[in-house]
């Protein structure tokens, strides 16, 4: 890791000076660096030494940065890692600009990789815009609005995490089943990893999470609890209390005091325990992929980080 956020500050550096403060905005305010933690712990399940695993992990790592430039600017969000986001510092052209920038940069370095990684990051990207077009869009009048946060969820997020983990195998030299078991493990670890995100952004405060409590409520981007609440409300099945709290969750948030009482009503509420229980599900079936994986400290490992991500919930 310790090579991989050198090479990562290499990556992101420009002899433009615009360009410079700004792509090394997110990348110096820190974040888990989860992404390149799975490449490396992926390709610890074969030759964990190959040069290629951390320009694999700079890959995924500088793909997620840039997804994040691009999501604050859709989302508005004002604090990202604890840190001012890109946007309200230098403005919502420039941020997204800079988002291209370091896409580019990741381009750049999968291309020194070969075909099947530069193919392998060309699909990741396409499926995670196909995941913020379909969140930006919402369901169609037929489909379930459950099922189809669900998808974006898996397009968005998990996909990404999915092929940090294959990159690190295949770049480790490990068989072909492995290489497929670790990026399910990804696929699905992802999808835990989120929704314990739309577990946090209601039940967390700003200092744990580096994020504004309840940012995703206030510009009305779907979260689970509250599509769970929509739902329970739609079946005939809320009381009169959560038709009301699912009014103001879809009114005006703008007042900082109308949305600290839909966060706290949220947070008293059964559907962020159903949250929480989904993200543990998905861990659980996360932990049971690694089945094929070799006993030993790395198999461990994931299985803890899937352990983890459930616990983050509580």
């Amino acid at each position: 890791m310790v090579q991989v956020d050198a090479a990562l500050d290499a990556a992101v550096t420009s002899a433009d000076a615009l360009a410079d403060d700004a792509g090394r905005h997110l990348v110096a305010a820190g974040g888990k660096r989860f992404r390149p933690l799975l490449t490396l712990l992926s390709g610890e399940l074969g030759d964990g030494a190959a040069p290629e695993l951390v320009d694999a992990a700079v890959v995924v790592e500088l793909t997620q940065v840039a997804s994040l430039y691009h999501d604050d600017v859709m989302d508005s969000a004002p604090v990202r890692r604890g840190a001012p986001a890109a946007h309200t510092v230098w403005g919502n052209t420039v941020a997204i600009l800079v988002g291209d920038l370091l896409f580019a940069r990741a381009s750049a370095l999968v291309a020194g990789l070969g075909p099947e990684a530069v193919v392998l990051q060309s699909r990741t990207f396409e499926r995670m815009c196909l995941g913020q077009l379909h969140e930006t869009t919402g369901p169609g009048p037929d489909e379930d609005e459950v099922e189809h946060y669900l998808q974006v969820l898996s397009d968005k997020t998990a996909s990404l995490l999915a092929t940090s983990a294959r990159l690190g195998a295949m770049f480790g030299g490990c068989a072909d089943d492995i290489v497929e078991a670790v990026s399910a493990y990804g696929e699905k670890v992802g999808m835990a990893f989120q929704l314990a995100d739309d577990v946090l952004d209601v039940a967390s405060s700003g200092a744990e999470s580096g994020k504004t409590p309840g940012t995703d409520l206030r510009e009305h981007v779907p979260t689970m609890p509250v599509l769970l609440l929509r739902q329970a409300v739609q079946r005939g099945e809320g009381s009169p209390s959560d038709a009301d709290l699912l009014a103001r969750l879809d009114g005006d948030l703008a007042d900082d005091a109308a949305l600290a009482a839909v966060v706290e009503d949220l947070r008293g509420h059964a559907v962020l325990a159903q949250t929480r229980d989904l993200a543990s599900r998905w861990a659980r079936e996360a932990a049971a992929e690694l089945a094929p994986l070799p006993d030993g400290p790395v198999k461990v490992a994931l299985a803890d980080l899937a352990g983890t991500l459930a616990d983050r919930t509580v």
